[in-house]
C-alpha cells in the first residue's frame, strides 16, 4: 500500500470516482489499492479546495497540486524536496539571475521535483512571510518612477557598424504602469535632463510626482 502522497493522476482518480462514479470511500480504495483513510484526505481536501467533478478546463497538474496541498509544510516526499527559498532571494539578486533560470536548476538536480507554477507561487509566499511590505495606493497620473536599469546596452550606428554603450533610461506610471525607455549616452546632468523632457514629452504632461 503507498505510504507516500499520490501522484497526481491518482488524485484525479479518487476525484473521479467518488464525484463522477459516485462510490464510497472504501469502494474507491478497494478499487484504486489505498488506504481508506487515505482516500478521506484526499476528499477532504478537494472539497476545502471547492473541487468538484469534471475539474475546472485547464487545470493542470501543477494548479491542482497547489489547490490541494497550498502549505509548502504539507510536502515530505524526498524526490520533490521544497527549495531552500532564502538560497533562491538570494541568487535572485544576482545580476541576470531569473526565476526560470533558478527552476531549471533545481529540477535538473530533481528531475521529478514540483513545476514552475507551484515554484513561483510558493517563493512568493515564503517573501509575503518574511519581508512583508506596505501596500501602495497610487492615482492615475499622480506618480512616474524613474531609474537607469542595471546594465548598459549597445548601440549600433547603422552607416559604420560601430558599436557604443548607452545607458537605459526608463520610466514607469504608478498607477498603470505605463512605460517609457530610452537610450542615451551618460547618466550625466545633460542626459538626465534630457531623458526627461523626452519622457514629459511622451506623456504629454507632468506627474505630481517624479
Amino acid at each position: 500500500m503507498p505510504t507516500g502522497r499520490l501522484t497526481m493522476r491518482r488524485i484525479r482518480d479518487v476525484l473521479r470516482l467518488r464525484f463522477a462514479q459516485g462510490l464510497s470511500e472504501r469502494a474507491i480504495a478497494a478499487s484504486l489499492g489505498l488506504g481508506k483513510g487515505s482516500v478521506g484526505t484526499y476528499l477532504c481536501r478537494a472539497r476545502d479546495a471547492g473541487l468538484a467533478w469534471p475539474l475546472p478546463d485547464g487545470l493542470d497538474d501543477d494548479s491542482l497540486e497547489l489547490l490541494l496541498f497550498p502549505n509548502a509544510s504539507d510536502v515530505s516526499d524526498p524526490d520533490r524536496p521544497v527549495p531552500d527559498w532564502a538560497e533562491i532571494d538570494k541568487e535572485l539578486r544576482r545580476r541576470n539571475v531569473t526565476r526560470m533560470l533558478l527552476w531549471q536548476e533545481y529540477r535538473a538536480q530533481h528531475p521529478n521535483g514540483f513545476g514552475y507554477t507551484w515554484f513561483c507561487t510558493h517563493f512568493e509566499a515564503w517573501k509575503g512571510r518574511v519581508r512583508p511590505s506596505m501596500r501602495q495606493t497610487h492615482v492615475g497620473g499622480e506618480k512616474v518612477f524613474i531609474d537607469f536599469a542595471g546594465d548598459t546596452i549597445d548601440i549600433v550606428d547603422p552607416a559604420t557598424g560601430e558599436v557604443s554603450e548607452a545607458k537605459l533610461f526608463v520610466a514607469a506610471m504608478g498607477a498603470s504602469s505605463y512605460t517609457y525607455a530610452v537610450a542615451i549616452a551618460s547618466e550625466g546632468l545633460e542626459d538626465w535632463i534630457a531623458a526627461h523632457v523626452g519622457l514629459f514629452a511622451y506623456l504629454g504632461g507632468v506627474p505630481q510626482v517624479v
